[in-house]
């Protein structure tokens, strides 16, 4: 992705320096990661699975010492991703006749507290819709890299792309309209990710009407897509899988979703909720 050089969003809220000030309810132990994950990767709210004491957040950045120039550069990475989605999404809110509320992002490291409770970053990036800000850990691009074995930095932007389609998601009441049985259910779960996956290819599509897409970028976003459905975690973690249990959607539905959203470039056809095929 040609991003060197372009603006950095002002909504980046540097928090790696800072503490919790007490222990995370989320346990170690890889088991306990991998539970984490099948539940709130990309997306999930942590509060469900934590304390969810809201506490006040700081607002003054405290800068992280011992920071190696990868990490730096990654960040710098994140902010301009996080303002290209701002870009867009104005944009694209301004011709429904609305005003896009740009939301922060949070970099942390190991642990932090939102308005959704206290989370580690066992969690992955996730958006809280408490504060309407996005959390995340950049160790995260590494296990991206390694362990769902997604490299590349377009991979790193779908996943951002993908928590701002929750905050977007926030702005227009998406879902609302269900019951509060339908919204405990999976399916609702799923039908809610897999609009965040198509709501990142809609960004995807202006990246790349705006030049900034490299050859090889839209495989990494697929490939990262495919890496974080459910059913190949669960493969991966226990060799079998559960559809029963399934809260993000399949692999080829976060592909077939995103992809959706990158050949459309609009926020018509992404109606997931009344969708009879996923």
């Amino acid at each position: 992705m040609k991003w060197r050089g372009r603006r950095q969003s002002s909504n980046v809220e540097d928090r790696r320096g800072m503490g919790m000030g007490g222990k995370t309810a989320i346990g170690g132990g890889i088991g306990s990661i991998i539970v984490i994950l099948l539940f709130t990767l990309l997306g999930g709210n942590p509060g469900d699975l934590t304390n969810n004491t809201p506490t006040t957040n700081g607002t003054n950045p405290n800068t992280p010492m011992n920071v190696s120039s990868q990490e730096e550069e990654l960040a710098d990475f994140v902010s301009v991703v996080l303002a290209d989605t701002e870009d867009v999404w104005s944009e694209e809110f301004k011709e429904q006749g609305l005003e896009y509320e740009e939301p922060k992002l949070v970099l942390y490291r190991d642990s932090v507290q939102s308005a959704c409770g206290s989370a580690s970053s066992a969690v992955g990036p996730f958006y809280c819709p408490g504060d309407h800000k996005l959390y995340i850990d950049l160790s995260f691009y590494e296990q991206l890299r390694q362990r769902f074995q997604a490299p590349g930095d377009f991979a790193m932007a779908y996943v951002i792309a993908h928590e701002v389609g929750h905050h977007v998601q926030t702005l227009l009441h998406a879902g609302e309209q269900a019951t509060p049985e339908q919204k405990r259910s999976n399916e609702h779960s799923v039908r809610f990710e897999l609009q965040a996956d198509y709501l990142a290819g809609v960004w995807a599509h202006h990246a790349k009407g705006k030049g900034y897409l490299e050859e090889g970028d839209l495989e990494e976003a697929l490939a990262a897509a495919n890496a974080v459905g459910d059913d190949n975690i669960q493969k991966k973690s226990q060799g079998y899988v559960v559809p029963e249990s399934f809260t993000h959607g399949t692999s080829q539905q976060r592909k077939r979703w995103f992809y959706k959203g990158f050949e459309n470039g609009t926020l018509e056809g992404g109606d997931t909720f009344n969708e009879a095929d996923l």
